[in-house]
């Protein structure tokens, strides 16, 4: 096995969340950390309190400012130590919520480390295809003819209009027929599914789908009344290659894998406690 495929391996990703772990711990309650007397402020420390001081003020600090950051840092570990010493970190909602998200963020970075492979993204893109298909897009003109205002002679009033079309062209002035006093485009360029639905509705968007270009057709329903369509052009939903939509997969994918590395971390931590649920006495 070599090193780069060792590397995709769940059992190391565990591993290594382990040591990243047990570091975390060692550093925070080992000989230095809480329950000590001992506060060590190093080197690496000082560096990172000076380039924090450095990106927020576009300068180093002075010997003085620099002395000022390190006693502020000493007083909150002094503070975080004390504080964590007489429990004022159980039970408050903020500080454990805080906890758990640094927790999951050890498990992020680890899955982060190793960026998914062609085939591992080629497969998420194969098995997620529905997500990823682009719309079906069509341009059309429609008539539009209202129900509640011609009743029963709609369906009639229609079927003349789109016989005079029909002999006219697909070019024929429409301005003035039907009922355009409803705010619908009586031009729609080239437009996906999802707009048609906006403007027009499902029911209608999905009829018109199915209409063969280059013919009046109809009348079609939609939520406002019924319409005569003459689609111009359609073109199909697609799969896009995964060179074209790389980056979006693999934000997906990454996703779906912190998702899933966390939800095995908690399975595993689960296993190592005993869960005693006291529901309240209903009879009480």
């Amino acid at each position: 096995m070599t090193s780069r495929s060792l590397l995709r391996e769940p059992l190391v990703h565990f591993l290594a969340l382990g040591g990243l772990l047990f570091g975390l711990v060692r550093w925070r309650a080992g000989p230095a950390g809480v329950g000590s007397d001992r506060i060590t402020v190093g080197r690496g420390q000082i560096e990172a309190l000076a380039a924090g001081f450095t990106r927020t003020w576009q300068r180093p600090p002075t010997e003085r400012e620099l002395k000022g950051l390190i006693d502020e840092y000493v007083r909150e570990e002094l503070a975080y130590r004390e504080a964590v010493a007489i429990g004022l970190d159980r039970d408050d909602p903020i500080i454990r919520r805080r906890l758990r998200q640094k927790l999951e963020f050890l498990i992020e970075d680890v899955v982060d480390a190793v960026p998914p492979t062609d085939s591992a993204l080629q497969n998420w893109l194969d098995a997620h295809a529905d997500v990823y298909r682009t719309d079906p897009q069509v341009a059309f003109r429609q008539v539009y003819f209202r129900q509640d205002a011609r009743g029963a002679a709609v369906i009639g009033d229609a079927q003349r209009v789109r016989a005079r079309l029909e002999r006219s062209g697909p070019d024929a002035p429409i301005a003035d027929l039907g009922d355009g006093a409803l705010l619908l485009p009586q031009e729609v360029p080239l437009a996906s599914r999802t707009e048609v639905v906006r403007v027009f509705g499902e029911a209608f968007a999905d009829s018109i789908l199915d209409l063969e270009p280059g013919h009046w057709a109809g009348p079609v329903e939609s939520g406002y009344g019924l319409h005569l369509v003459f689609v111009r052009e359609r073109r199909e939903g697609r799969l896009p290659p995964l060179d074209e939509i790389r980056a979006v997969v693999e934000r997906d994918l990454m996703a779906a894998q912190r998702a899933a590395r966390i939800e095995q971390m908690y399975e595993r931590l689960l296993g190592r406690y005993r869960v005693d649920v006291q529901l309240a006495d209903s009879s009480s």
